[in-house]
């Protein structure tokens, strides 16, 4: 009968046991969850209501070549969910006259590869898949399956202002992503 007394406090203190691991178990995959949810709820809800990027500055509009496409490279603030930093953007700029500029992004719109202004042949010209641009951006070979997409820009106290902005490689329409 002794025996059958203490049979019974351990199965006792095995149930408490038991339950305590449960109970301990539950509360760090609860505290896991949060851990890893709160940023991926955080990442998607931000991701619904995505803004435009803000103006960046380029360069001053005295810095630009007439008639000559130039490359201007500029340090972009980025903010991916709860990641903050900077980014290496660059733009391909003309300037025909002070009030007309064309602001082009440095994306062929075939597959995505950077492309290049040639000035021996003034076009522009992607190393990817041989696509060509005149220096107004439309096709002129390749497979490239419309003109260069262009930026919005804004010129305050004599600086180009650009407002940075990435669109779908390989369509017919400038669809921005």
């Amino acid at each position: 009968m002794g025996d059958d007394l203490s049979a019974g406090k351990t199965e006792e203190a095995g149930t408490t046991r038991r339950t305590f691991l449960q109970w301990l178990i539950g509360a760090l995959v609860f505290i896991n969850g949060l851990i890893v949810g709160v940023p991926f709820l955080r990442a998607v809800l931000t991701r619904a209501n995505v803004k435009k990027s803000d103006w960046t500055e380029v360069a001053r509009i005295s810095s630009l070549p007439a008639g000559q496409p130039k490359d201007f490279k500029f340090l972009m603030p980025t903010e991916d969910a709860y990641l903050r930093g900077t980014a290496l953007r660059s733009v391909w700029v003309i300037r025909r006259s002070p009030e007309d500029i064309t602001v082009f992004s440095p994306v062929c719109t075939h597959l995505g590869c950077f492309y290049a202004w040639n000035g021996k042949t003034a076009h522009f010209e992607c190393p990817c898949h041989a696509s060509v641009f005149d220096i107004d951006g439309k096709v002129l070979g390749g497979p490239a399956p419309r003109p260069l997409d262009t930026l919005p820009f804004k010129v305050e106290n004599g600086v180009l202002f650009v407002q940075w902005e990435q669109f779908k490689a390989g369509t017919r329409e400038k669809i921005s992503i």
